[in-house]
């Protein structure tokens, strides 16, 4: 298994706790979840177009965010995500078992249990 393949595979399960966790604090547009990704995790992640917008459009056709179009004048128009209350709850769960998941991966690979 190569480390793109391994790569891609921790960034499918983790994809829509971190857009979920980027839209909860205010409504966000994709290039900019796209970018604070990248930001955050130092270029670790990054998410290319083809993949982050029909995420983005299947959490909005569960209902956890919804999208809405502004136009601003010598801009192009952008789609703005917010949290609903239903993707709120989905965020709540998966920030619990990421925390347990994370926690468990530490308890098998850290150096005191080697």
């Amino acid at each position: 298994m190569s480390n793109q393949s391994i790569d891609r595979d921790l960034k499918k399960g983790s994809a829509e706790l971190l857009i979920l966790s980027l839209v909860e604090a205010e409504p966000r547009h994709g290039y900019e979840i796209a970018k604070l990704i990248e930001t955050r995790s130092n270029g670790a992640v990054r998410f290319r177009v083809a993949s982050l917008y029909p995420l983005l459009y299947r959490l909005e056709e569960r209902g956890w965010i919804q999208g809405h179009w502004v136009e601003k004048a010598g801009q192009r128009r952008r789609r703005f995500y917010r949290l609903m209350p239903a993707g709120s709850k989905i965020l709540a769960e998966r920030r619990t078992a990421w925390a347990v998941f994370v926690e468990a991966v530490r308890n098998i690979t850290g150096p005191e249990y080697a």
